[in-house]
């Protein structure tokens, strides 16, 4: 790697392989940069160096294999009522201090309404075994949180964040069908799936973004090359594969001082009950949405069923985005009983612990005993 190779999103080069490299390298793939280099049409020497560069300057901020962490762990959107000077401490501790908690946002919302309250929100997993709840209950005490809410993902309509590829995406762009629907049935993996899987999943150093990914990954899980990869394929037929990604940062500058995005919005809508398999698949077919959920908000946010995430450069546009939404919605004959968005400020983004012995080590290094955190 040159110390002139570019790590600019707008560089051409960098632009064609991150439109790929983001989100469009879904499940398991044996050689993914091969893949990146097919689709983007750009050699695979320069892809590898391009990436591992991007890596390096800061550009790209995570390299890995995601997980269809639904699947393997039990998990929900977290929204978090602190107390306004509680606020930062309770960010720091979310994203320093646990690692089950992954993205942590703190949101505003434009009016006021009961659910304005809660403004930290967080995704929380616990491994196979212990109860969600019991950890969310040893997180508020830790931040002195009035109150949370757990909403659950009870259907996947999407999911898959290419902020480059949706640079410029017009309002109302759609596919021609609704999205599929993901069940999130939690999947039981044998010691030897969780011998690979946590190397797999493991984010890459620029040192390590090689042609041939998996062979030191291998080597670090114990197993030959072809186990490795035979444990890879098998896990994504059993659906607990996601995609794998080259990650931009979604809100703060990357190591060139360029912002991806500037707007995280977090959509809500209420639809009937019973209706929201199919108001699901109706947003999830927007091509702007990168993610989209069946999630029940419950009292304290007017009954949401449907969740989603979209994301801009410009507050107008992200809004033009939800009103073609909203508009489809109509057009289809779904009525919508409340909609709001809760706009992201300060953000961190990390994948979270799913390894059951990461668990029994958590518990071990805080002084918990983890007989009484199991479900």
């Amino acid at each position: 790697m040159s110390a002139t190779t570019p790590t600019s999103i707008h560089d051409p080069i960098n632009a064609a392989i991150l439109a790929v490299s983001e989100d469009c390298i879904q499940g398991f793939h044996p050689q993914p940069l091969h893949e990146i280099a097919r689709l983007s049409q750009v050699p695979l020497e320069t892809v590898t160096a391009r990436i591992q560069a991007m890596l390096q300057g800061g550009t790209i901020r995570r390299v890995r294999q995601t997980l269809l962490a639904t699947n393997l762990a039990k998990g929900a959107l977290v929204a978090w009522q602190v107390p306004e000077e509680n606020l930062t401490t309770a960010f720091d501790f979310m994203f320093q201090k646990d690692p089950f908690s992954g993205h942590v946002v703190i949101r505003s919302t434009d009016r006021q309404t009961t659910g304005s309250i809660y403004r930290l929100w967080t995704t929380l997993k616990v491994p196979q075994g212990f109860s969600l709840e019991k950890h969310a209950n040893w997180l508020q005490q830790q931040v002195g949180a009035i109150s949370y809410r757990l909403m659950p993902a009870k259907r996947l309509f999407t999911l898959g964040v290419g902020h480059v590829r949706r640079r410029g995406m017009e309002p109302g762009s759609k596919a021609e069908t609704p999205a599929e629907v993901t069940d999130t049935e939690i999947v039981e993996l044998s010691p030897l799936d969780w011998q690979v899987l946590v190397p797999l999943k493991r984010e890459f150093k620029p040192e390590e973004i090689v042609p041939d990914l998996w062979r030191a990954r291998a080597e670090e899980a114990g197993v030959d090359y072809e186990t490795f990869l035979r444990v890879g394929r098998s896990l994504q037929e059993r659906a607990v594969i996601g995609r794998f990604s080259t990650f931009l940062e979604h809100v703060k500058a990357t190591g060139e001082g360029e912002r991806v995005t500037r707007y995280n919005a977090l959509f809500h809508w209420a639809v009937p009950p019973g209706r929201e398999i199919e108001a699901g698949r109706e947003v999830g077919r927007f091509d702007i949405m990168t993610h989209a959920y069946w999630r029940e908000g419950g009292p304290e946010f007017a009954n949401v069923n449907i969740m989603g995430v979209a994301h801009g450069m410009e507050k107008e546009k992200v809004l033009a985005h939800k009103n073609a939404i909203d508009q489809h919605l109509a057009e289809m004959g779904i009525p919508v009983g409340y909609t709001n968005v809760f706009w992201g400020g300060r953000s961190e983004i990390k994948p979270s612990e799913i390894a059951p012995q990461a668990y029994l080590a958590f518990c071990r290094d805080n002084g918990i005993d983890p007989e009484i955190m199991h479900d």
